[in-house]
């Protein structure tokens, strides 16, 4: 546990337990749809997404979220987030599948064994970086197939399941939150702002990179404290069965059996990829790459029915928590929706940023999407809610369209390090078995610092006029 100097718990070691923290949240927001009047912006649609009119939000009649409804928000959170559930399943299903062959195992060990046990801060370097560039490059849930590994890997190193995530999660948030190529948040962001697509990278680029550099560095001072002192690990406790190595680093090599199912991995990465980037391909996709993987893996292992049976069921209970999480923290955006308040929030929040100065108004607007990215975990959702409105709000102010869309993208990317309602982090932790508090009080020093750092970036694009 983590304590303060004088003994007693800290800040951090007092965070509820996940199911607790998110019920909490789901109180929280049923209580404001009686405080906070009801409102709407009116919204158009442009190129197929529905979008707001800035000056357009009224208050519309009260609609409070009684008891009953607020439960029933619960199932009919489950209904909105079905496509992320079955994705931790199906991404679940196929490393059950992988683990059973051994396949990852051995690949690990393999590697491990290849690089040497004395490079072990090299490797968690590199794959932080890795992982960020994977953030960077191919999006959020599409990696989420990934993160298994380097619970593995953290586990081979002799780390633990939270230096898993920080190698994985933390990275790939890191790298997709604050990516110059964003689809979801610069990109919808330009094409609101009617900026060219993308521009304005260099400031993005520097801060991507130091953020993940701060995050490699973290990682490694982690390790090393749970390395000289095992009971400093906040992964104490934490499920490692089937996830760690099962023999010496030196006996691990790799048959024949095993490159193949490295390869029909692989080889669905590719299609993934390229489905992504030319098919248009999301969640249900992948989840059907996923199943096939795994189907493909048990045939080359030559498992029988009997046993691939089992190993899907088996891998259904590793996921199924995770899964239930995803559901339960989508059940707040379903109640922000019945109490009508999502608008509201956002319109006083803008309200608020009018009088300040010019270098506070773009940290106090990047906060302000940080408070919104609770409500509204979506990037482009976000954007297409928020930025009609603070961009306008922005140039009165005296910031530039490239600023407001820089903040924007830093209260929503950094804060989803945290955010108990973003499904796909959820999604990601469980696959690394990490619940999400212990999560917060691993990443949260990092988040401290990072907001100081982007804080800084924006204090720069005021300065000289980022456009």
């Amino acid at each position: 546990m983590n304590t303060s100097h004088s003994g007693t718990p800290s800040f951090l070691s007092r965070i509820p337990h996940a199911i607790t923290m998110l019920f909490g949240i789901i109180v929280l927001v049923s209580i404001l749809t009686y405080i906070l009047p009801a409102g709407t912006y009116e919204r158009i649609l442009v190129d197929g997404s529905s979008t707001v009119v800035p000056d357009s939000y009224r208050t519309i009649e009260s609609t409070p979220v009684g008891l009953l409804d607020m439960f029933k928000a619960i199932p009919l959170g489950f209904k909105a987030a079905v496509e992320i559930i079955f994705i931790v399943l199906a991404g679940g299903i196929m490393f059950g599948f992988m683990e059973k062959s051994k396949a990852v195992e051995n690949a690990v060990g393999t590697l491990v064994n290849r690089l040497g046990l004395k490079k072990k801060n090299l490797i968690i370097i590199i794959m932080t970086f890795i992982y960020g560039i994977l953030g960077v490059a191919v999006g959020y849930e599409n990696n989420i197939a990934m993160v298994p590994i380097a619970a593995v890997l953290s586990l081979a190193l002799g780390g633990d399941l939270i230096l898993a995530a920080g190698i994985s999660v933390g990275a790939m948030t890191i790298g997709f939150g604050l990516s110059p190529i964003n689809p979801y948040t610069v990109g919808t962001g330009h094409k609101i702002a009617e900026l060219p697509m993308f521009s304005g990278a260099l400031l993005r680029s520097v801060l991507c990179f130091s953020a993940l550099s701060l995050m490699a560095y973290y990682n490694i001072r982690y390790f090393k404290k749970i390395s000289l002192d095992p009971s400093r690990s906040l992964g104490q406790g934490l499920d490692v069965s089937e996830l760690a190595l099962s023999k010496p680093v030196n006996e691990y090599s790799l048959n024949r059996k095993n490159w193949m199912v490295i390869s029909i991995f692989v080889l669905g990465l590719i299609a993934i990829l390229y489905g992504v980037f030319n098919l248009h391909w999301y969640i249900n996709e992948l989840s059907a790459v996923f199943l096939m993987i795994a189907l493909l893996s048990g045939l080359v292992s030559k498992m029988s029915a009997t046993e691939m049976s089992e190993t899907v069921l088996k891998a259904v209970g590793v996921a199924a928590p995770g899964a239930f999480m995803v559901g339960f923290a989508t059940s707040i955006k379903v109640l922000m929706e019945m109490g009508n308040i999502g608008d509201t929030i956002s319109y006083q929040l803008s309200v608020l940023l009018e009088d300040l100065p010019l270098y506070a108004s773009a940290i106090c607007m990047s906060i302000s999407q940080t408070t919104i990215n609770f409500f509204i975990p979506s990037g482009s959702g976000q954007a297409l809610a928020t930025l009609p409105v603070m961009l306008p709000l922005g140039e009165s102010l005296g910031l530039t369209r490239q600023i407001t869309i820089l903040a924007f993208q830093i209260g929503d990317g950094l804060s989803n390090l945290v955010n108990p309602t973003l499904g796909g982090l959820i999604a990601m932790l469980s696959m690394c078995r990490v619940p999400i508090d212990r999560w917060i009080r691993f990443i949260f020093p990092v988040l401290i610092i990072l907001l100081c750092i982007a804080f800084l970036a924006l204090i720069v694009a005021v300065a000289t006029n980022y456009s």
